[in-house]
């Protein structure tokens, strides 16, 4: 699940008298935020060297053996010996679970702890984050309710399912837009009687954390991530789509429709070409982008920076000794 951990304490982690410090006691729990393309994994490495940390990922698409470039995977050469927790511990077939997640990203973070070390978290998937930092409650599933709803989703359609939606849980309706999460919020709402809006936590952390966010202008935004859908596509995505098609990317839910992945499944399908994956991959991107900013932009918790000015790690230091 992670790599070896380097021994050493964490930079300001308050010792209580005889013994590990409580968990109010702890130095904060830092976790990087916001949307992709703004340089999150280069300032969890500058901070974690500077503090005497270990990485620990929130990107849900990172989980994933072998999608590297589609997801701006940190090579192992890059990470500068520091260990990285939770890559790769999926295989494409496989689900993720955001409930399944909490459980580990948890222990991990108590195992850094135990070892005087200070978790960064990295990564732009906002309910994984709030799962690792928030108190929150996951409802429950039942695969056979699940493929009930799923077949009366293929039926009916998504506008009906939609409404089906409205009739129980019309928040959900209104901030859910594709089939998969309104299947999910019909599910909860069998099994539970409560709308899935109402298992959304509160903003309250579960142990002291700091969350920092990196945005850009969007137009210096949008250049960067056209820039890097051309360099993926160089470094060899359509190859890895190739390879990972093999190893069943079609068969898995949540791979199969990752950006990048799922536009150029239909290059090797022969449904479109090079050129129209790389212009479809940026604009969904920049669309996922745009989604993210918004869900971390509604937390007041989160401390913006903009990456693009000098001496990032710097200011955020200085963030960190206010905190």
């Amino acid at each position: 699940m992670h790599d070896d951990a380097r021994p050493g304490p964490a930079v300001g982690a308050p010792q209580a008298a005889g013994g590990t410090p409580s968990v109010a006691e702890r130095a904060p729990v830092i976790a990087i935020v916001g949307p992709t393309g703004t340089g999150k994994s280069d300032l969890a490495l500058d901070l974690a060297e500077e503090l005497g940390g270990e990485i620990v990922n929130t990107d849900a698409l990172q989980f994933y053996r072998g999608m590297d470039i589609g997801t701006a995977k940190l090579p192992v050469a890059e990470r500068r010996g520091l260990p990285h927790h939770l890559l790769d511990i999926l295989d494409v077939t496989e689900e993720a679970s955001v409930a399944r997640f909490q459980a580990e990203v948890r222990a991990v973070i108590e195992d850094i702890e135990a070892r005087g070390l200070r978790p960064v978290l990295v990564g732009g998937s906002g309910l994984y984050v709030r799962a690792a930092l928030d108190v929150l409650e996951f409802p429950p599933t039942d695969p056979a309710v699940r493929a009930e709803l799923e077949a009366l989703a293929a039926a009916i359609g998504l506008d009906a399912l939609r409404a089906r939606v409205r009739e129980v849980d019309p928040v959900s309706a209104e901030r859910m837009g594709d089939e998969r999460r309104l299947v999910r919020a019909l599910e909860v709402f069998r099994l539970t009687g409560r709308p899935f809006a109402s298992f959304m936590p509160q903003r309250e952390y579960l142990r002291p954390t700091v969350q920092i966010g990196l945005n850009v202008e969007r137009q210096l935004l949008h250049q960067r991530l056209r820039s890097r859908v051309e360099a993926m596509v160089e470094a060899g995505l359509l190859a890895e789509v190739e390879r990972l098609d093999a190893a069943g990317l079609r068969a898995g839910k949540t791979a199969s429709r990752a950006i990048g992945y799922a536009q150029f499944l239909k290059v090797l399908d022969g449904e479109a070409d090079t050129a129209w994956a790389i212009e479809d991959t940026t604009v969904a991107t920049r669309r996922f982008a745009r989604r993210q900013v918004t869900w971390f932009n509604a937390d007041p918790r989160v401390e913006w920076f903009d990456p693009s000015e000098p001496g990032l790690t710097g200011r955020v230091m200085e963030a960190l000794g206010r905190s």
